[in-house]
């Protein structure tokens, strides 16, 4: 005679998020930009999508994700990425992967407005950073603590923007 095993399926709920908001309806600020969550894991294996909105040139700085591979879509305006030795410029409907381990920065250039999609696979604890820095409505300071605490290593400077 068989058993049957019962398996537990966790179906992920469709989430729709207007343009411009937050998941969780909050404004966050980092200075020179604002973010919206818009997709958040239920766990830190999951995908977490950022929409930053760039209201002056610049970026965070240098560093890498031990564990996060990212993804960067550029919605509106011109960024310049530096991933290890290599930089890229990209601008509205171009994309790119920066793989975990691998250094890399970025900033935006353009004159106007900048909308970047930014992807973490896997989440890891970049929720939490990002609910942390946006307290202080500021780029993330250049605190190797905090940026070692959620899984990165804070390597430099912001790229010099004029």
């Amino acid at each position: 005679m068989r058993k049957q095993l019962k398996t537990q399926i966790n179906i992920t709920p469709i989430l729709r998020v207007a343009a411009g908001e937050d998941c969780f309806g909050k404004q966050r600020e980092l200075g020179i930009s604002t973010i919206a969550f818009k997709v958040v894991s239920q766990d830190n294996n999951g995908l977490f999508i950022i929409e930053n909105t760039f209201r002056a040139k610049g970026g965070p700085a240098r560093h890498l994700h031990y564990d996060q591979d990212e993804w960067f879509y550029a919605v509106e305006g011109e960024f310049i990425i530096e991933v290890g030795e290599e930089q890229f410029r990209l601008k509205s409907g171009d994309s790119l992967l920066a793989p975990r381990q691998i250094p890399h920065v970025w900033a935006y250039i353009g004159d106007t407005i900048g909308r970047m999609l930014i992807t973490f696979m896997p989440a890891g604890k970049m929720e939490a950073f990002f609910r942390e820095v946006t307290k202080a409505n500021a780029m993330p300071p250049q605190n190797p603590e905090l940026w070692h605490a959620h899984g990165m290593e804070l390597l430099g400077p912001p790229l010099s923007v004029e």
